[in-house]
């Protein structure tokens, strides 16, 4: 923690930071007590070294996976999804910080933050084909087509290529593409200026966001109006019209 940004770090850098089962329950458990930290206002998730994540460890988690049985085998896939509900659900807006390898469940987790730094040397692959897998996991199918469209989204789900830095950066899955000595810091700085922002406005944002994919326009619409009436209460509203009145800007308190 540091003035209001959390910063998780993946951190099995010699194994280019793979998951395990305690891994992801543990990152499960955190986003989801998230949602009760009023002293974190924004999220940056990056990995240690060059890399940000292999995705799942192959000794640790696939070999085992193999000898279990169907209905064992759906605990383990909804204890990933459930990683990615909690992300989604946690109200902090979360920023990725990705270079060299993002893939398998590492790809998701970069696919599930709101906001995504890379490198030009970043390789993306949604690789479940590879080893036998469908594409739809942990959300891809409903997520990835919605941030980089429905075709391209096809074509990584159905080869697991590989995404380098700046074609990530024109499909749109990454926002920006930033050299691997600032990424980390550039992450950092997006995170900061979003955590001193309306952070209860901001929370309201990413759950619209969220839920208005499955509303018809006139649902979002009257959603929103009910929303920004909400937010149009808080004492940040007021302090930004004050602040613009006198010339200033506004300080945000996120009440």
């Amino acid at each position: 923690m540091h003035d209001r940004v959390g910063t998780i770090t993946l951190n099995r850098p010699e194994r280019k930071n793979p998951l395990t089962f305690a891994a992801y329950a543990e990152l499960r458990d955190l986003f989801e007590a998230l949602r009760y930290a009023d002293d974190v206002a924004a999220i940056v998730v990056h990995g240690a070294g060059d890399n940000f994540c292999s995705g799942g460890d192959v000794h640790e988690i696939i070999g085992p996976l193999i000898s279990l049985s169907a209905p064992e085998l759906l605990m383990f896939t909804r204890m990933t999804g459930a990683l990615v509900k909690a992300m989604r659900h946690c109200p902090q807006p979360i920023v990725a910080s990705i270079d060299g390898v993002c893939a398998g469940a590492g790809a998701i987790i970069a696919m599930a933050s709101d906001l995504r730094l890379g490198t030009a040397r970043s390789k993306t692959a949604f690789l479940f084909n590879r080893v036998g897998l469908a594409g739809c996991d942990m959300g891809a199918c409903a997520m990835l087509p919605r941030i980089i469209g429905q075709g391209r989204a096809s074509e990584l789900l159905y080869t697991g290529r590989s995404l380098g830095g700046d074609e990530a950066a024109q499909w749109g899955f990454l926002n920006r593409v930033c050299s691997p000595e600032t990424v980390l810091a550039e992450a950092r700085a997006l995170a900061h200026d979003i955590a001193h922002g309306p952070t209860f406005a901001n929370g309201i944002t990413k759950t619209m966001l969220q839920h208005e994919w499955a509303m018809s326009v006139d649902e979002a619409i009257e959603s929103e109006a009910q929303a920004q009436a909400l937010c149009m209460l808080t004492e940040d509203f007021k302090r930004a019209y004050e602040a613009f009145s006198a010339k200033a800007r506004p300080v945000f308190q996120g009440n």
